[in-house]
């Protein structure tokens, strides 16, 4: 198979991660493997395999005609018979298919805020959802989502996975001691809620000496970020707490902390649980989107926007480091056995080749 993976930006999100992760795992299966970039390049270029096509259009505006004629002969140009598009790129996958009406069009729902789908726009989606030949969704509510709501011919639940195949060093030193490091990777935007993390780890530090958190995630200067800032700042955590910003050596930091969090009030099928199984970490989850289902027993899993739940999990892994070593061993062998590339990319080759 032919198959290009189009995203709009290479910022270091979970959708971008996972459009990489596939368009380098097709290429390694033996596959003609490409990818798209419609608008914005960014630190995930790197990771992009040698032999994977890659093309970015720096696509304007809505339309971009300019841009989308480049993509399209690109496509006739490399013969590609698949186009998988993600998340919001799902518009220009719509128009290459409208030009070309032969190749076959999935779209990868990655959306992010599954505990709030009543409010999701749905208008523009539904019109372009009818040139989709299947669509893959993240976890069983979109699913379920997509199948009411769409007008797809195949639409499948297939749930996100991480690759092992990336070593990385430190840039530079982190903050804080080796032992007593707790990491949060996600992007700052308001459904990730850092705020209740950050009200949590002050509970934390009330009990605990030494223990400091790492915010890893791209900063867009808003309003969101400005707040979160200010309650560090408010609740004297500065020394306590730090923000890293996107990095492009997210694996060795992970490796080089000792608890991964996510106090997110929405989700999907966040690929930071995953790359925390991976770098051996115990986890501290909220129950939204698929969380619960893919932590299992493995780690502690807690209401969203629950300060003292949080901050209670949190603080049992430090009290019982034997605990939270024995859960973190057993949930990078069920990441690694579960949601390893192999079984993924096996199931994506079947769902391609039924369209």
């Amino acid at each position: 198979m032919r198959i290009i993976q189009i995203i709009d930006s290479l910022d270091a999100g979970g959708a971008e991660r996972m459009a990489v992760q596939i368009a380098n795992e097709l290429q390694i299966a033996g596959h003609e493997s490409h990818i798209c970039v419609t608008r914005r390049e960014g630190l995930l270029k790197k990771t992009i395999n040698d032999e994977v096509g890659y093309l970015f259009i720096e696509k304007k505006g809505k339309l971009g005609i300019k841009a989308m004629t480049k993509l399209k002969t690109y496509i006739v140009k490399n013969n590609i018979d698949t186009v998988h598009g993600h998340s919001t790129s799902f518009f220009t996958a719509t128009i290459i298919k409208w030009w070309i009406p032969s190749v076959k069009l999935i779209w990868h729902d990655h959306y992010g805020n599954a505990e709030d789908l009543d409010n999701r726009k749905v208008g523009f989606l539904r019109k372009s959802s009818r040139f989709f030949d299947g669509i893959i969704s993240v976890n069983q509510i979109l699913k379920d989502w997509s199948i009411r709501n769409l007008k797809p011919s195949k639409v499948i639940y297939l749930r996100n996975f991480v690759s092992n195949s990336l070593e990385q060093q430190l840039l530079k030193p982190l903050p804080g001691s080796s032992g007593k490091r707790i990491v949060h990777l996600a992007n700052l935007r308001p459904q990730k809620d850092h705020t209740t993390l950050i009200k949590a780890f002050q509970e934390v530090t009330k009990n605990t000496t030494g223990w400091n958190l790492l915010l890893v995630g791209m900063d867009f200067q808003d309003d969101y970020a400005r707040n979160i800032k200010f309650t560090i700042e408010d609740l004297k955590l500065d020394e306590h707490i730090h923000l890293l910003g996107s990095r492009e050596d997210t694996i060795a930091i992970l490796k080089a902390c000792d608890l991964g969090v996510l106090s997110s009030k929405s989700e999907g099928l966040p690929v930071a649980i995953l790359e925390y199984g991976l770098a051996g970490l115990p986890v501290v989850t909220t129950d939204v989107g698929a969380c619960k289902e893919v932590v299992l027993g493995y780690g502690k899993v807690v209401p969203f926007q629950d300060i003292n739940s949080l901050s209670q999990a949190i603080q049992e892994f430090i009290a019982n480091p034997e605990e939270a070593k024995s859960m973190a061993h057993s949930y990078q062998q069920h990441v690694m056995t579960t949601f390893g590339a192999a079984s993924y990319i096996e199931k994506l080759e079947t769902f391609y080749s039924s369209l």
